[in-house]
C-alpha cells in the first residue's frame, strides 16, 4: 500500500503541481531565502525604513542623504527575502467522515488529498510546510520544514488518522493560533459545520496576529443538493441525533438556510482579508488547485 506523497498524489499530479506556486500577500517570517517578503529587516535591496544611528552599527547602513539634510544620524534597513512558513490546519471532526455514495471519497480524504496537493507546491518552490491536525482539540502538531522527506512524514501523519466523534473547531484555531509566534501562512481544511460565529472570532485570531489565511470549506455534493427523494432518517455523525424527514419537502429550505451559513463565511472572509474557497470532494484536485493559485497570483499583483 502506496503512503504519504503516493497515496494521495499521481504521478500525472505531482507534475501538474509541480509548475505552480502558492504566493503569500503579506509580509513572512522564515528561515531560508526565497521569493517572499519578511518582518525582519536583513540585507537585501529593498528599502524598508530608518532607525536611529546608536554606537556599534555599522557606519556603511548610514543614510549620508539623511544626515545632509537634518543633520542626524540614520540606519537605512532593508526588507529581506525568506522563506514561507506554510501551516495546513486539517479537521477531523466526525462530520468529515461523510461521503454520499460507497464509491465516493469522505470529505477527510479529500482535504488530505488538497493537503498534500497544497503541500507538494509550498515544498517544490523551497518554501516550508507543517501540519495541526484537531477535532475538538490539537491532535497532531508538526513544525514546519522544507524537505520531502518531512512532507511524507506529515502527509503519512493524515493517512494513518481517522474523523473522530466529537469537534469544536473555533477552540482548536484558537489553540493553533496561540502556538504559532511568526509570521505564517495559515491554511485550514474543514467542513466548518460549528458555530460559525465563534469560528469567525478565531479567523480574526489568526488575521490579529498578521497571518495569511486560506480558508477551504471541504463539503460533499450531496450536503449542498440534498437530493434525496424518499423519506429518510437523518443521523448526526457527532452527536448521534436522529432525524425523520422528508428530503423533497425540505428541500428549498435547507438550501435557503445553507446558502446563508455558507455566505456568512464568505463576508467574514472578506471583512477579514481571508481567502474562502467551497472545495467540493467531486472536484478534479489538480485542477482546482491550479485555478485557485492562478486565481490568487493574478489578483496578489
Amino acid at each position: 500500500m502506496a503512503t504519504g506523497i503516493a497515496h494521495f498524489l499521481t504521478p500525472e499530479q505531482l507534475h501538474t503541481l509541480g509548475r505552480l506556486v502558492l504566493e503569500s500577500r503579506y509580509v513572512v517570517e522564515g528561515s531560508l531565502a526565497g521569493a517572499h517578503r519578511s518582518a525582519q529587516r536583513g540585507t537585501s535591496t529593498e528599502f524598508a525604513d530608518h532607525r536611529q544611528y546608536i554606537q556599534g552599527d555599522d557606519p556603511k547602513h548610514i543614510d549620508w542623504k539623511v544626515l545632509a539634510r537634518t543633520d542626524r544620524h540614520y540606519i537605512r534597513r532593508y526588507e529581506d527575502e525568506t522563506n514561507l512558513r506554510v501551516y495546513l490546519v486539517v479537521d477531523r471532526s466526525a462530520s468529515m467522515k461523510y461521503k454520499h455514495k460507497e464509491k465516493d471519497i469522505t470529505k477527510y480524504e479529500y482535504a488530505c488529498r488538497l493537503a498534500a496537493a497544497l503541500g507538494y507546491v509550498v515544498v517544490k518552490a523551497r518554501d516550508s510546510v507543517g501540519l495541526y491536525l484537531h477535532s475538538d482539540k490539537i491532535d497532531a502538531k508538526m513544525d514546519a520544514r522544507n524537505s520531502f522527506s518531512h512532507l511524507n512524514d506529515l502527509l503519512r501523519r493524515l493517512q494513518e488518522a481517522e474523523p473522530a466523534e466529537s469537534t469544536n473547531i473555533a477552540d482548536a484555531l484558537h489553540r493553533i493560533a496561540d502556538s504559532i509566534t511568526r509570521r505564517a501562512m495559515i491554511v485550514i481544511l474543514s467542513d466548518l459545520f460549528d458555530d460559525s460565529e465563534a469560528i469567525t472570532q478565531a479567523l480574526a485570531h489568526f488575521r490579529k496576529q498578521h497571518h495569511d489565511v486560506i480558508l477551504f470549506q471541504v463539503l460533499d455534493q450531496a450536503e449542498l443538493d440534498l437530493p434525496f427523494n424518499k423519506g429518510a432518517r437523518f443521523e448526526d455523525m457527532e452527536t448521534g441525533e436522529i432525524v425523520s424527514c422528508d428530503p423533497g419537502a425540505l428541500r428549498e429550505s435547507y438550501q435557503r438556510v445553507l446558502a446563508e451559513f455558507m455566505a456568512g463565511y464568505q463576508d467574514a472572509a472578506t471583512a477579514l482579508n481571508i481567502d474562502y474557497r467551497v472545495a467540493r470532494t467531486n472536484q478534479t484536485l489538480d485542477n482546482f488547485v491550479r485555478a485557485y493559485l492562478d486565481e490568487r497570483r493574478r489578483f496578489s499583483k
